[in-house]
């Protein structure tokens, strides 16, 4: 057989396969091989704080949405309160034993209002080695004042949970009660940038580990600020960390506009209280209509 007349038999697309060296191009496995080579290559970017935008869409985001979308069956509301572009704080509240919520956050804000957000966590997050790492490697950054300036003065939207550790270990009889929001470091951090602040309410997230228990003296020993004992955990073991499917749905409140205040007002305690209190209000609000809108946590049909 000529060369002429193998050429023949031999589908075209093949034959470019092997000229490419496997896989056809603009294939699903085409692009798991080009994104391993950039990244072992270091041909990536992570910016000044250590994000990387690349390893957050292809691979965080790619897990935590069908955790997103099939088994919390998230609901998202308010969305055109988001803005479009520029600085921004969006402020929410904490719960779920296991801060899930968090990520489900981060989830909403890109696929739906397509903007990724600068998570603030705390100090214990970026004290575990390798938490800490992929913490900043997926846009999160320490809860501290001079970060959150820095991001929202470069026109990112910013995330924060004033309740802290209080909010996500509170006990299941305490849930959708907002705990105390510290000293409002966060509102502080919007009048000096001067961007608006927007409330965000998360209902859904105190079912997935009702909290009944706390393991303290493990806890301490542990250096953590609690450890849970639920319904399941640690009863069943491993399987006790499944998180219940709950629903869950996502508002995001009318922005509480910052830019009128004179910047000097993030130093005065009491302009930082009043507004402080305004948003804790505003959100607990929202939760308590948002109960109702989403009726049973896990609804039969």
């Amino acid at each position: 057989m000529s060369d002429d007349s193998y050429a023949d038999v031999i589908p075209i697309d093949a034959a470019a396969r092997a000229r490419d060296g496997g896989a056809p191009k603009d294939t699903p496995l085409a692009g798991v091989v080009e994104f391993l080579l950039r990244r072992l290559s270091g041909e990536y970017e992570v910016d000044e704080f250590g994000f990387d935008h690349e390893l957050t869409d292809k691979v965080l985001l790619e897990l935590l949405r069908p955790l997103y979308r099939h088994w919390f069956r998230v609901e998202t509301l308010g969305l055109g309160n988001v803005p479009a572009e520029g600085g921004a704080l969006v402020v929410a509240n904490h719960s779920g034993t296991v801060p899930i919520d968090a990520l489900m956050l981060q989830v909403a804000l890109h696929d739906e209002a397509h903007r990724p957000v600068r998570l603030l966590g705390a100090d214990l997050v970026y004290e575990l080695p390798l938490l800490g790492h992929l913490s900043r490697k997926t846009g999160h950054t320490l809860a501290c004042r001079e970060d959150a300036d820095r991001l929202m003065r470069k026109g990112e939207l910013v995330g924060v949970f004033p309740e802290g550790f209080k909010g996500v270990g509170k006990p299941f009889h305490e849930r959708y009660r907002l705990q105390r929001f510290g000293r409002g470091g966060f509102v502080a951090s919007a009048i000096t940038a001067g961007v608006p602040i927007v409330p965000c309410a998360i209902v859904g997230a105190e079912e997935i580990y009702p909290k009944i228990g706390d393991l303290r003296m493990l806890a301490r020993a542990f250096g953590l600020p609690y450890l849970p004992i639920t319904p399941f955990f640690p009863w069943l073991g491993p399987l006790g960390l499944i998180p219940l499917p709950s629903k869950w749905m996502i508002e995001f409140g009318e922005p509480i506009r910052t830019d009128e205040l004179d910047p000097s007002a993030a130093d005065d305690p009491a302009t930082v209280f009043n507004l402080t209190d305004h948003v804790r209000e505003t959100i607990q609000h929202q939760l308590n209509d948002l109960r109702l809108r989403r009726g049973p946590a896990f609804p039969i049909i």
